[in-house]
């Protein structure tokens, strides 16, 4: 994965920066996100100007067969994840159970409880994502069983 601010597309001036340096400004536009790119088709764009710890507050992309982890693969780490969907149809796995969120849709979830996102449809899937309480340390991939 790698991380790095995205190119604007925008014609809009940007917001003044606060003049004091240490405290940044409170707005941050689509050419200022941090991003981190993932190999599997997905982009995670942070939406606060600064890392707050134990929060990520992200625009969640799953292009076309993107998902967080590979097939048969489920994760899990500390904290409560909250989603929305903006477009496209989002496939959760959380444990046996597989949810489809369309645009409007919302969930949360306990993240210690193994998952995975994935887009299986045919348009990129666009979300607001929130995770609280994510310890970056404690993330575990687990493998299913594969059918037979």
């Amino acid at each position: 994965a790698r991380l790095f601010a995205l190119v604007s597309s925008t014609t809009e001036a940007p917001a003044p920066r606060s003049s004091d340096p240490r405290t940044p400004a409170p707005v941050v536009h689509p050419g200022e996100r941090q991003a981190i790119e993932l190999d599997s088709g997905v982009r995670w764009e942070d939406l606060t100007p600064e890392t707050e710890e134990g929060i990520d507050f992200l625009h969640a992309i799953y292009e076309v067969g993107g998902a967080s982890t590979p097939d048969q693969t489920l994760m899990r780490h500390q904290g409560r994840e909250y989603g929305y969907v903006m477009s496209g149809t989002l496939g959760v796995q959380i444990k046996f159970d597989t949810y489809r969120l369309s645009p409007g849709d919302a969930i949360a979830f306990d993240s210690s409880e193994p998952h995975r996102l994935f887009n299986d449809g045919d348009i990129p899937v666009h979300a607001v994502w929130f995770v609280v309480g994510r310890d970056a340390d404690g993330r575990t991939e687990l493998h299913q069983p594969r059918e037979s």
